[in-house]
């Protein structure tokens, strides 16, 4: 009598392909979640390099017009050629400022001026202009950190998608393991395998987010940088010509 040939244990013989042609469904679920975080962070990503280059440029061209200019309203007019650096944005906010006091200045004691054509500033009209630059500076790193919880958000989130995708799938391995009448190594690896493949996939969506991340929050710090110097530059230039 011929004896039959025992059923041949599932093997995965097509390498990462294979293994992910025959994720479960909820596999499927975890993979498509992490794709969606994956694509978006490196959408952010690109963006934010493409705005942090954009303001080098625009912002060591705006300081050295500022220097070179022998009037601040010729200043004021061509901030509409740099108003992607928030160089140009604090400018703005505090030169209307700087207006504001003047002619609230003028208003009340037309009579008295330092220089002429312009009253003298006070200490305390020079700490208005001060925190309306502060204004100015938040309001703009407000804008030039939107996004960056994403980045954090995925970073910080998406190893734990992953893990739970493996941990299910391990489940559904094992389960399926104990309906067999043999059990080896043959048979569970696979199923293994396949749930391993979501914590590669979130992995790979987390590790980018990290790097990208760290790297825009130092771009943000030097950028925050400059517009303390610029305010602090500005803020002199008003204290030499208007005190």
């Amino acid at each position: 009598m011929l004896l039959q040939a025992a059923p041949e244990e599932p093997r995965l013989t097509g390498g990462l392909l294979d293994a992910v042609a025959h994720i479960t469904p909820f596999g499927y679920a975890i993979l498509s979640l992490l794709l969606v975080f994956s694509l978006l962070s490196w959408t952010i990503m690109v963006r934010k390099w493409l705005t942090c280059r954009t303001i080098d440029h625009q912002s060591r061209a705006f300081v050295s017009y500022f220097r070179k200019s022998p009037r601040l309203s010729d200043v004021d007019a061509a901030c509409e050629h740099y108003r992607r650096t928030p160089l140009a944005g604090m400018f703005s906010a505090a030169y209307q400022e700087l207006n504001a006091q003047l002619q609230s200045l003028k208003s009340k004691s037309p009579e008295t001026s330092a220089n002429p054509g312009h009253p003298a500033l006070s200490e305390r009209n020079v700490m208005a202009i001060q925190r309306t630059l502060q204004r100015a500076a938040s309001a703009e790193l407000t804008v030039l950190e939107r996004s960056m919880s994403w980045l954090a958000t995925t970073a910080a989130v998406t190893p734990f998608v992953g893990l739970l995708g493996t941990v299910v799938g391990i489940i559904s391995a094992f389960v399926g393991l104990s309906l067999e009448k043999t059990t080896s190594i043959q048979a569970v690896a696979p199923g293994i395998a396949e749930a391993l493949i979501t914590t590669a996939a979130g992995l790979f969506a987390a590790i980018p987010a990290v790097i990208g991340y760290n790297q825009f929050v130092h771009r943000l710090k030097n950028i925050a940088s400059e517009m303390d110097d610029f305010a602090a530059e500005f803020l002199n230039l008003v204290e030499r010509s208007f005190s």
